[in-house]
Formats: structure tokens, C-alpha cells, sequence
């Protein structure tokens, strides 16, 4: 069986004390950091940018999953590239030229992720798939931590990895929105590669403890 990646998301970190948390994760087993940016159009909250994506960069020790969740992703790749991420995740909803955006966000060498909302369904995606690196999709409506995780997500998992494994790509599927012990595991025999988990871990009484209770998935 398959170990997953961990990604928490510093979106349910203590913003007090960012620093202290980013840490305690770079000592963990987990192994992105998800880094979850609202615009407050595309969804209705706003979250944190660029000046404070470079402070959590100067700290952090392993790749950073920067999941934009704005309009016009486009105009940042070049910003996304400066703060040194591993994977810029732009979702297919947001971008009218998805085909060019992921071929330009691997130019950058970086890995080019799309997110599904929970609405959008797989076939949206099926002419990028050869295109894409990552597709991630949300298990809730995105602009808030601590959602409840919406079930129907497992049939989408499967259907994907099924799209995947027929045209034999590597394409990682990874899911944010919910994830907790209580649905690792079904989530990773459905096809899951990467677990976002914001409130799960940060929540937590031994956040170290979580991923690893979440990679034992």
C-alpha cells in the first residue's frame, strides 16, 4: 500500500506565532506546505500574498504547494517562481487558456497543478491531463478552513485515477478540503497521492503525531 504525501495548509496555522508552526512542521514527517491564496473574487474570503508568503518561505524547509485561488493566475507566475515553489496550483475555473498557463508554469520548472472545484467535473480536465503534474480537487467549496468534507468526492477521486492510470501518466492527485483520519484512508485506496490538511493537523494536540497518523493512511 501506498504512503501519502502530507501537505498542511497554513491557512489553519497560528498566525501569532507562523514561525513557531512552520518549525514544528519542518521537523515533522509531512512534505509540502500548502500555501492556500484568496483574492476575495474568485472566492469569498482573502487570505494572505506575497509578502507574507516570502516570510513563510525564508523558514520553510521543504517544497511549498502554492495553490492560487484567485482570477488571472496567470499574471503570477513569474511572483510564484521568486518565492521558490515546488508546485503552483491555479484552478480550471479561474483561467480561459488552461493549456498555456500549465505549459508556461513548467517553462518556470515548476510542477503545473489544476484544481477542480467541487462542482467541476473530471472531464473538464481530460485534454490537460498530459499537461498537468498535479490535479488536486477540493473535497469542500474553497474560501474557508474547517469545512465539513463533501463525500461525493471519493466516487471523483476514482473516476480521475482512472483517466490517469488509462493514459498512463504520473500525474499526482491530491485533495484538499476536510481530510482527516477519518477519510485518509478511503481517500488513498480511491487514488489520493497528496493530503491537504489544515485543520486536521493544526487542531491537533500533537500536530507532528497527525501526519503521522495521516501518512499511516
Amino acid at each position: 500500500m501506498k504512503t501519502p504525501l502530507i501537505a498542511p495548509s497554513l491557512l489553519s496555522a497560528d498566525f501569532g506565532n507562523l514561525e513557531r508552526d512552520i518549525r514544528m512542521l519542518n521537523q515533522s514527517n509531512c512534505d509540502w506546505f500548502h500555501l492556500d491564496v484568496m483574492d476575495g473574487v474568485f472566492v469569498p474570503n482573502i487570505s494572505f500574498g506575497f509578502p507574507v508568503m516570502q516570510a513563510m518561505a525564508r523558514v520553510a524547509e521543504k517544497p511549498l504547494d502554492v495553490h492560487l485561488m484567485i482570477v488571472q493566475p496567470e499574471k503570477y507566475i513569474a511572483k510564484v517562481k521568486e518565492l521558490g515553489a515546488r508546485i503552483m496550483n491555479v484552478h480550471q475555473e479561474a483561467t480561459v487558456h488552461l493549456h498555456r498557463l500549465l505549459v508556461q508554469i513548467r517553462k518556470e520548472g515548476m510542477l503545473a497543478g489544476v484544481t477542480l472545484n467541487p462542482s467541476t467535473p473530471i472531464c473538464m480536465i481530460e485534454n490537460i491531463l498530459e499537461e498537468a503534474d498535479v490535479v488536486m480537487l477540493m473535497s469542500v467549496n474553497p474560501g474557508f478552513a474547517g469545512q465539513s468534507f463533501i463525500e461525493h468526492t471519493v466516487e471523483k477521486v476514482r473516476q480521475l485515477r482512472e483517466a490517469i492510470d488509462r493514459r498512463n501518466l504520473k500525474t499526482l492527485i491530491e485533495i484538499d478540503g476536510g481530510v482527516c483520519r477519518d477519510n485518509a484512508r478511503r481517500l488513498v485506496d480511491a487514488g489520493v497521492d497528496v493530503l491537504v490538511a489544515g485543520s486536521a493537523v493544526f487542531k491537533a494536540a500533537n500536530p507532528a503525531e497527525e501526519i503521522d497518523i495521516l501518512k499511516g493512511a
